[in-house]
């Protein structure tokens, strides 16, 4: 039985034992790795429960490294992967026996146009950095994920990735007005447009959130957005998650649109507290609401109140506003550290993604607290409110087959009742290997298979990270390298995979 993205589909690789120097010949010796020791960070990307091994990874450092890279792997009808930072929460940037096209040296900063309010870089330049960059100018860069301070660009590219203030600002497909793409081909081709104005199909759209089966970035322009006159930030905590998610609900009805609305339960709100990114949060909360509105002066400070009276009237037993940036930024760390403080639980964890309604919060919650006591498992839920995006998280250990048996059994359960509430399987962690086995749950076949083709125009030798997204038994015509093709229809949904451990 072979899954796409295994060895039966990289046979090419190991045909060309000539590989490794060519690619020296490219991007320099210091660039290329083939021993499987010097492999073995690449062997998992954020979400540890998948593992894949790659027969080569090679970094370029210059978009002509990029570029010729590519076209080598097209002359040699090989596939690869792109990857950038290996935050991803998929599965997504995982080579199993095939190369790794690392694009993390390609970090510079091309150009910024202040008075047009973009920039152009490439895509391995971090998120962060982009921000430091540009905050002088009075300037940012909407999108921040959590894990902002290491992700890059391209990677967000890639994954259309959102962060706390999606819910004003919008994901990255909103801060993207054109890129340079290389596709597996070698072909490249302009997207979008520079300056913000294109006519045509939006090609530039289709290629965000393609999770590296299209190609891959060599330049991006992104949208800068003048930073707000004035930003506060409210902490409310309860007693009770459902008075937490009712309280959700009623901040968006009043027609407030924060920049954005964390929710933390109570397990969650413990592990960060007893976590070196400890924020001040109250550990005796069952909830809390993580506020934050910007804007002019005196309309956020009029919204405050609103809010502060919402969250008073909802059953708040407190309402804070951060007093200064320090006390600000405190609040965010824990917000945006969660995931790693609950490594303190356990040696591994999984992580989900679904999204739903904003007025099925209060019932998802409490579904998800049913399940978790029949299974024996604790989950922690942190996650975008305001725009009904779940984070439930579980820490286990999977060494242990009966544990990690029932965490699984747990969680998928908890998509299929957020499935099963009118939401949808992904907000912003991408489809990769983790979520393929929900696709044919929420896409029928003449869905899926409009994906396969339009997978095809930008590459129909299925090379540019295979296997992922899309099952492959749903693409009729699937027309992959003939390894590739060789899939056992009746595979176990990948999502069901026991995690394997972490190194």
């Amino acid at each position: 039985m072979t899954q796409p993205g295994t060895r039966a589909e990289s046979s090419a690789v190991g045909d060309s034992p000539d590989l490794s120097p060519r690619l020296a010949d490219i991007v320099g010796s210091h660039h290329v790795l083939s021993r499987p020791s010097e492999l073995l960070v690449y062997n998992s990307d954020g979400l540890p429960g998948y593992r894949r091994q790659p027969r080569l990874a090679v970094f370029p450092g210059t978009r002509e490294e990029a570029i010729a890279v590519v076209r080598l792997l097209a002359e040699l009808q090989m596939p690869f992967v792109p990857r950038g930072a290996g935050t991803g929460l998929s599965g997504g940037a995982l080579a199993d026996d095939i190369v790794v096209v690392g694009l993390h040296r390609l970090k510079k900063i091309i150009s910024v146009d202040v008075e047009n309010r973009r920039a152009v870089v490439e895509p391995g330049v971090v998120n962060l950095k982009l921000n430091r960059h540009v905050a002088p100018q009075g300037l940012l860069y909407a999108p921040d994920p959590s894990s902002e301070s290491a992700c890059t660009i391209g990677g967000n590219v890639a994954e259309n990735a959102g962060g706390p203030h999606c819910l004003k600002y919008g994901v990255t497909l909103n801060h993207v007005l054109g890129l340079t793409v290389i596709l597996p081909s070698g072909q490249i081709v302009e997207l979008g447009s520079k300056v913000g104005e294109n006519d045509g199909y939006d090609l530039r759209g289709a290629f965000i959130g393609s999770e590296g089966c299209f190609g891959l970035a060599l330049d991006i322009t992104v949208k800068l957005t003048p930073k707000p006159q004035a930003v506060r930030t409210l902490l409310a905590d309860f007693m009770s998650v459902n008075e937490a998610a009712q309280v959700t609900s009623a901040v968006i009805a009043s027609g407030i649109v924060p920049a954005a609305l964390e929710f933390m339960d109570g397990p969650t709100i413990r592990v960060v507290e007893d976590s070196i990114y400890a924020a001040g949060y109250p550990r005796d909360a069952e909830a809390i609401l993580l506020v934050e509105l910007d804007g002019l002066e005196t309309g956020v400070v009029a919204d405050l109140e609103t809010v502060r009276r919402i969250c008073n009237e909802g059953g708040a037993r407190n309402v804070r506003v951060a007093r200064d940036e320090a006390e600000r930024m405190k609040l965010w760390q824990g917000r945006k550290k969660a995931f790693g403080a609950m490594g303190r639980l356990a040696p591994h964890l999984i992580v989900q993604d679904a999204v739903i309604p904003r007025t099925k919060l209060p019932e998802i919650l409490e579904r998800i607290h049913q399940i978790s006591e029949r299974y024996h498992v604790v989950v922690c839920n942190v996650f975008h409110a305001g725009d009904g995006n779940l984070h439930p998280n579980i820490a286990y250990s999977a060494d242990d087959p009966a544990e990690s048996e029932r965490v699984h059994r747990a969680m998928k359960e908890i998509m299929q009742a957020c499935i099963d509430a009118g939401g949808s399987i992904t907000g912003e962690h991408g489809v990769g290997l983790d979520k393929m086995g929900y696709m044919e749950s929420i896409f029928d076949e003449a869905s899926l298979n409009a994906m396969c083709e339009l997978r095809s125009v930008f590459d129909p030798e299925r090379r540019s990270n295979p296997g992922k997204v899309v099952p492959v038994h749903s693409c009729r015509e699937w027309q992959a390298i003939p390894a590739a093709r060789r899939v056992d229809k009746e595979a176990p949904p990948l999502e069901a995979e026991p995690s394997r451990p972490v190194a």
